[in-house]
C-alpha cells in the first residue's frame, strides 16, 4: 500500500495544496495503512466492512467526529485517485455515510478584550513592537496565521493602505489596512532596518531571524492573553473569528466579509452571522426583560 500512498502524495503535491494539507493526507493514510497491517489484511481485500471497522477503531481512540470525517474524506479521495488510474476497480468507501458533525460556534473575543490584549506588548522593545504589529495586522485583516507568516515586506503597501495576501492555491486577495495597524507596521519596519535580519523578504521573523512557526505565534498570543487576564481559549483562529464577528456586528454585509476572509463557500462565513445573531438576542433580552 505504501507504493500507492507515495504515488497519491506526489499527485496531490502537483495540485498546489498547502504543506499542512498534504501532511494531513499523509498522516491519515499512514494511520489507515497501520490499521490494515495490525489486522494482517491486504490492501486489495479492503471492503465496506473494513472501513466500518476502521471507523470503530477511530471512535475507540476518542477521536472527534470532525477528525474522523477528515480521515474518511482523505480515504475517499485516495480511492478516487486509485480508480481513475485503474489501480483498483472499485472504492470500498464510496457508499459509506460520513458521521454527522455537531458544529460548535467558534469562541470570539469582545472588542474590549481585543483592545486589552493588543496593549500588552512592550513596544519600547524590538520584540514587543514586532508582536504588536503582528497582532494588530491579524485583527485588522482577519488573515490566517499561515498567511501572516508568509507575508513579504513588499506585500504591504502602507501609502495606499492595503496588503496583498496569498491564500489557498496561491489565490491572491487585496485587503484594506486600518490606520492603527499601519502605525505599528511603520514603527516596526523603521526599527527593523537596524536589525541583523533586515535583509530577509519575510515581514515577520522569530528571535533567531528565521521564519516563525505557527506554534511560535500561538505561544506569543497565548502568553499575552494570559497577561491580559483573558480566560478564553486562545487558538490560531481567535483573531480571525473576532475580526469577522466584529465586522458583522458593526453593519458589514456578509458578502464583503466572505471576500475579506477568502472563503470560497459563503456557508463558512454564515457561521459568524450565527454568532452575531446570538449575541444580538442576548443583548436585546438583557436590555428588555425586567428580570434580566
Amino acid at each position: 500500500m505504501e507504493e500507492y500512498i507515495e504515488k497519491y502524495l506526489q499527485f496531490v503535491k502537483g495540485k498546489h495544496l498547502t504543506k499542512n494539507t498534504i501532511e494531513a493526507y499523509a498522516r491519515d493514510l499512514e494511520k489507515f495503512s497501520n490499521f490494515l497491517q495490525n489486522r494482517e489484511e491486504e490492501f486489495q481485500q479492503v471492503d465496506e466492512i473494513t472501513i466500518m471497522s476502521y471507523v470503530q477503531n477511530l471512535i475507540k481512540g476518542n477521536i472527534a467526529n470532525s477528525s474522523i470525517n477528515r480521515n474518511l474524506v482523505t480515504l475517499r479521495n485516495f480511492y478516487k485517485y486509485l480508480m481513475q488510474n485503474q489501480f483498483v476497480k472499485e472504492s470500498p468507501i464510496i457508499n459509506y455515510e460520513l458521521p454527522k458533525i455537531k458544529r460548535n460556534l467558534p469562541e470570539v473575543l469582545t472588542i474590549e478584550e481585543v483592545e486589552i490584549l493588543l496593549d500588552m506588548p512592550d513596544t519600547d522593545t524590538y520584540k514587543g513592537l514586532r508582536d504588536r504589529a503582528m497582532l494588530e495586522l491579524m485583527y485588522a485583516t482577519g488573515i490566517k496565521v499561515t498567511e501572516l507568516l508568509n507575508l513579504r515586506i513588499f506585500d504591504i503597501n502602507l501609502d495606499m493602505e492595503y496588503m496583498i495576501c496569498k491564500g489557498t492555491k496561491e489565490k491572491e486577495r487585496i485587503i484594506p489596512l486600518g490606520s492603527v495597524a499601519i502605525k505599528y507596521i511603520e514603527e516596526y519596519l523603521s526599527l527593523r532596518k537596524s536589525m541583523k535580519d533586515s535583509e530577509s523578504l519575510l515581514l515577520f521573523l522569530n528571535s533567531r531571524g528565521k521564519r516563525m512557526s505557527r506554534q511560535g505565534f500561538w505561544k506569543i498570543a497565548k502568553a499575552y492573553a494570559k497577561d491580559a487576564g483573558i480566560n478564553k481559549d486562545i487558538n490560531l483562529y481567535t483573531f480571525r473569528h473576532s475580526f469577522a464577528v466584529h465586522l458583522l456586528q458593526n453593519g458589514a454585509d456578509i458578502k464583503s466579509v466572505q471576500e475579506l476572509l477568502g472563503h470560497v463557500d459563503i456557508a463558512a462565513t454564515e457561521i459568524y452571522y450565527s454568532i452575531t445573531k446570538k449575541n444580538k438576542l442576548i443583548e436585546v433580552y438583557k436590555n428588555s426583560h425586567p428580570r434580566a
